[in-house]
C-alpha cells in the first residue's frame, strides 16, 4: 500500500469518526464516556469538518451556541439529549436555562473556529457567520464582565473543568483549598469506560463536585460565584485562547461586526498586559497563577506555550520556549507532554497530569508557526501526524511511549487529523 493510499484510508477513518459521532448537528467526543457536546471539543470538531463540508462545521457552532446563556455564557455541557453514562448529568448541575446546560465554561476556541471556517466559506454562509460573530461577541463580553469585573486583564477560573486540563498538576495546590465534602452522591461512570489509572481520582471528584454543589446553591449567579470561590486561578491556557480568540474575532469584524471594534479592541489590550504579566523569567515559560494565593504556579505544561498563539511574546521569549520544546521532543517518544517530565506531578498515563492532547499540538504548532518558528511547527505537526496515523485516535497519548489512552475513536482526534492532513 502508497502512502498516499495509507494518508487517504486514514483521512477517511477520520470523517467515519466525525460521522458515527455526529448526533444530530452536533458531535459527542466519543461514544459512551463522553455522551453530550462539549464546548472546546465542538470547536475543533467544527474545524475539522470546516476540511470538506462548510454547512456542517457552521452547524457544530450553531448547536453549541443553542447553549448559550442570556448574559453571554456558552457553558462547557450542552445536555441536547438524555443519556445516563456520565456523571455529573443535568440534575447535578440543576440550570435554569432553556437547554439543559452545565454552569461553568470552557477555553473559548469558538470565535477560532469561527474565523477558520469564515475564512473558507462563501457569501451565502454569510448570515449564519454574522450570527455566530454576534453569539462570539457576547460571550467574550461575559468573560470581562464576570471573570474580570476590575479589569485587571485576566479572565478567572472558578473550576478546573473550566480550563479543559481537569486534573493538571497546576491545580493540587489550589484544590487543597477546597473541601472534599459534598451534597451530591458521586457516581462515577468514566471508570467504568476508561482505566481507573488514566483518570482522576476519588478525592479529586469530591472536590470537583463540592465546587458544583457549592455554586448551584448560588443559583450560578457570577458575582456570588466569583465572592465565594475557594479555587480561583488565572489559567495560562484559557488567558491565551481568550486573547486568541479576540484577535480572530477582531480579523472578522470588518465583515460582520464593526461596531464591535472598539470595544474587541479594548478587551484585547487589558487582556494582552495580563498575559504578559504570566511569563517567569526563572522557568523560561508561561505560568498559570493562583489568584487566592497570590502566586504564580511553578508548573510547566504545554498550555505554557499557547500564548505563541496571540502578539504577547517577544523574539526573546519564544526562543527560549523554542528551545526548550525542541529538546522536549528529542526525549521523549512523543510531545508535547501536557505536564512536562520532570515537573512536579508528572504522571504519563493520568489525563492531563502527563499524556499528549493532538488539540494542543496543533494550537501550539499554529502558534510557532504565526511566531517565525517554521522549522519547529513542521516538526510538531508532522510527529502527531504520524501519532495518530501509526497508534489510532485516542482521547490522549503516554508521551513516554506514544501508546494511546483513553477513550478511543476521539472526535477532537479525528479533527485533528484532518486539519494536520491538509497542512
Amino acid at each position: 500500500m502508497s502512502v498516499m493510499t495509507m494518508a487517504n484510508d486514514k483521512q477517511a477513518e477520520a470523517r467515519a469518526i466525525l460521522a458515527a459521532n455526529d448526533r444530530g448537528g452536533y458531535t459527542v467526543p466519543t461514544h459512551e464516556l463522553y455522551p453530550f457536546q462539549w464546548n472546546w471539543d465542538s470547536a475543533f470538531v467544527a474545524m475539522g469538518f470546516a476540511t470538506y463540508d462548510i454547512d456542517r462545521a457552521l452547524r457544530e457552532l450553531e448547536r453549541l451556541a443553542e447553549g448559550q446563556w442570556a448574559d453571554g455564557m456558552i457553558p462547557h455541557i450542552v445536555f441536547h439529549a438524555p443519556a445516563d453514562s456520565y456523571f455529573p448529568g443535568p440534575d447535578v448541575w440543576g440550570t435554569r436555562h432553556r437547554i439543559a446546560t452545565s454552569g461553568i465554561t470552557q477555553p473559548p476556541v469558538f470565535a477560532c473556529a469561527l474565523k477558520f471556517i469564515a475564512d473558507r466559506a462563501d457569501d451565502s454562509f454569510a448570515p449564519r457567520i454574522l450570527a455566530l460573530f454576534e453569539a462570539a461577541d457576547r460571550y467574550h463580553r461575559w468573560f470581562a464582565a464576570a471573570r474580570d469585573p476590575d479589569g485587571a486583564g485576566l479572565v478567572s477560573t472558578l473550576h478546573n473543568w473550566e480550563t479543559g486540563r481537569d486534573n493538571s498538576p497546576e491545580w493540587d495546590a489550589p484544590f487543597a483549598r477546597v473541601p472534599e465534602t459534598t451534597t451530591t452522591a458521586i457516581r462515577r461512570r468514566d471508570t467504568g469506560h476508561v482505566d481507573a489509572s488514566m483518570r482522576p481520582t476519588d478525592a479529586d471528584y469530591r472536590r470537583y463536585i463540592h465546587l458544583v454543589d457549592l455554586y448551584r446553591s448560588l443559583d450560578w449567579a457570577p458575582a456570588a460565584m466569583f465572592a465565594a470561590a475557594p479555587f480561583r486561578v488565572a489559567d495560562i491556557g484559557s488567558n491565551a485562547i481568550l486573547l486568541a480568540a479576540e484577535e480572530a474575532l477582531l480579523d472578522l469584524a470588518p465583515r460582520f461586526g464593526a461596531a464591535a471594534e472598539p470595544d474587541i479592541r479594548a478587551r484585547i489590550a487589558r487582556l494582552s498586559r495580563g498575559l504578559a504579566g504570566l511569563w517567569s523569567e526563572d522557568r523560561g515559560w508561561y505560568l498559570s497563577r493562583d489568584l487566592i494565593a497570590g502566586a504564580p504556579i511553578a508548573v510547566r505544561t504545554s498550555a505554557g506555550l499557547l500564548p505563541l498563539l496571540t502578539s504577547v511574546p517577544d523574539a526573546a521569549r519564544i526562543e527560549r520556549m523554542a528551545a526548550t520544546l525542541a529538546r522536549h521532543l528529542d526525549d521523549v517518544a512523543m510531545g508535547v507532554a501536557s505536564t512536562l517530565p520532570g515537573e512536579r506531578g508528572f504522571e504519563a498515563k493520568r489525563y492531563w497530569r502527563g499524556p499528549v492532547w493532538a488539540v494542543v499540538n496543533w494550537m501550539i504548532a499554529e502558534g510557532l508557526a504565526r511566531r517565525g518558528q517554521a522549522a519547529l511547527a513542521g516538526r510538531l505537526r508532522r510527529s502527531t501526524l504520524a501519532s495518530i496515523s501509526e497508534r489510532g485516535f485516542g482521547e490522549y497519548f503516554d508521551p513516554t511511549t506514544g501508546q494511546a489512552l483513553g477513550g478511543r475513536s476521539f472526535s477532537w482526534t479525528a479533527a485533528i487529523h484532518l486539519l494536520l492532513s491538509e497542512a
